[in-house]
């Protein structure tokens, strides 16, 4: 009863900053100051660019999938992140209290900060230079890695072509705006819980690969146009932290609450 009551609590909790995530809107001051100003920029921006940006995040999603998941784990320690799940997750599971499960927080933290601060250092630099389109598989690596690590700090892994989707879909909700959010979100559920349950459905990883390049391609263009520009470059550079800043913070709540659900379904009281 006890150990329901506390994964219960947790994920109402949780629940809470998910509807906060999901209902976030920008504030008065960004509508008034800053979307005027992005409105003349995007004027100013070829109509060839469009294309040029889906081609690019799409052929940075192949080679960040394809060729680059053995560089991205060269850059975090994926046993270690292991390893301190495994002794987190049997603490949990032997006297269940918050002590453990926010432990389990900290460590996909860590790993968040570190990754904006590599997204701020990247972005601000090639910014400078006038470098926008050549960093997006770096800009992309370093997205994959932040979550790759939340999912190892959660017990999940991220070499399934299933898993690889609910990581694409985790993006697509992330950064985009309200209904549409919010429609993204549920399929993450969806694609999430047929994960968990194992109900096998078949997975198009390139049209899921070609909707999130898109996607991202329509959010970022001013962001990338702008950090094409030398100097003023590094006002785009500034996007990327925040970027992976939101990402993260979604991605926590997704994969902890998937952790949580499979805590609670697997709970003596739960199952009778």
């Amino acid at each position: 009863m006890r150990r329901t009551l506390i994964l219960s609590k947790q994920l109402t909790t949780l629940e809470k900053y998910e509807q906060k995530f999901l209902n976030q809107t920008d504030s008065p001051f960004m509508k008034s100051n800053f979307t005027p100003l992005v409105n003349k920029i995007e004027h100013k921006i070829p109509t060839r660019l469009q294309s040029t940006l889906d081609g690019a995040f799409y052929v940075g999603f192949h080679l960040v999938f394809e060729k680059g998941s053995s560089l991205i784990e060269k850059t975090y320690n994926k046993e270690k992140i292991a390893v301190e799940y495994d002794l987190y997750n049997y603490a949990i599971e032997k006297y269940m209290n918050r002590k453990y499960l926010t432990k389990l927080d900290k460590s996909s933290k860590h790993s968040q900060t570190i990754n904006e601060s590599i997204a701020a250092i990247e972005g601000g630099v090639l910014g400078l230079l006038g470098i926008g389109l050549p960093d997006i598989p770096l800009f992309l690596g370093v997205i994959v890695k932040t979550i790759n690590e939340i999912a190892l700090s959660y017990g999940f892994q991220y070499t399934t072509a299933e898993e690889k989707a609910y990581l694409l879909y985790l993006i697509c909700a992330a950064m985009t705006k309200e209904d549409l959010r919010k429609a993204y979100d549920q399929k993450v559920e969806r694609l999430g819980l047929d994960i968990d349950t194992h109900a096998h459905k078949s997975i198009d990883l390139e049209a899921v690969m070609k909707e999130t390049s898109d996607l991202l391609s329509n959010t970022l263009l001013t962001a990338k146009f702008i950090q094409g520009l030398p100097i003023v470059g590094v006002i785009g550079g500034v996007v990327n932290p925040l970027m992976i800043n939101k990402i993260g913070k979604y991605a926590r709540i997704k994969y902890k609450k998937r952790y949580l659900l499979g805590k609670i379904k697997t709970t003596p009281q739960a199952q009778s």
